[in-house]
């Protein structure tokens, strides 16, 4: 049996729902590097396509910007980016009320999907990508419905312009796939992603460790 690494673990974002849900897998990065970059999707990209090419280049720039610290040289780096279509329609991250009210009207009574691409960079400077799909179907919103959500303000900075975790979550008719996905990073990809890079990820879950 191959012995388990100590390489430290880097999350290229600054998403408190990513870091949740590694919570909730037992794992806590030992840095968080947030990457910026143009989210921009290309001409005729495809939502599914976008999140791939996103979530590496997340996972790259933050290998950049770790270049001379000395701590994260060697650091397994993940990162993930989260995409909703409806068909080959891109929905925008809602920074505007207006945006989040556009994207309510188009989801109200029909089914989308969600993507998100997570990518790893190995200590070693490998790079491992896997893409996860999950659908998901919104009740028909009535104006009150969609009023309502939108003086949340739960909508902001998200794509497709929902949290399903949060208010958004009593739209849902019917959902099929990964939750957690749904919510910004699937776990079970992510880990077995992890897993079999021989990262330990499960070392934390004796007792007492959690």
């Amino acid at each position: 049996m191959v012995a388990s690494v100590s390489f430290p673990l880097v999350l290229a974002s600054a998403s408190p729902r990513r870091v949740e849900l590694l919570a909730q897998a037992g794992l806590e990065p030992d840095f968080l590097q947030p990457a910026d970059i143009d989210e921009t999707p290309l001409r005729a990209e495809h939502p599914r396509s976008l999140a791939r090419r996103l979530s590496r280049q997340k996972a790259e720039k933050a290998q950049a910007k770790l270049k001379n610290n000395a701590d994260y040289q060697s650091a397994f780096i993940l990162a993930a980016d989260t995409v909703v279509g409806v068909g080959r329609q891109i929905l925008p991250k809602a920074e505007s009320a207006e945006t989040a009210l556009d994207c309510l009207r188009l989801l109200s009574g029909r089914t989308h999907k969600v993507f998100t691409g997570v990518c790893l960079i190995t200590p070693k400077g490998a790079i491992r990508q896997t893409l996860v799909e999950s659908r998901v179907r919104f009740d028909r919103l009535s104006r009150r419905q969609m009023d309502a959500y939108i003086s949340s303000g739960e909508w902001r900075g998200k794509a497709g312009g929902y949290a399903i975790q949060g208010l958004a979550g009593s739209f849902v008719v019917k959902m099929v796939g990964s939750y957690s996905n749904i919510v910004g990073l699937p776990l079970h990809e992510t880990l077995a992603m992890l897993e079999g890079e021989n990262f330990p990820v499960y070392d934390q879950w004796h007792e007492g460790k959690v």
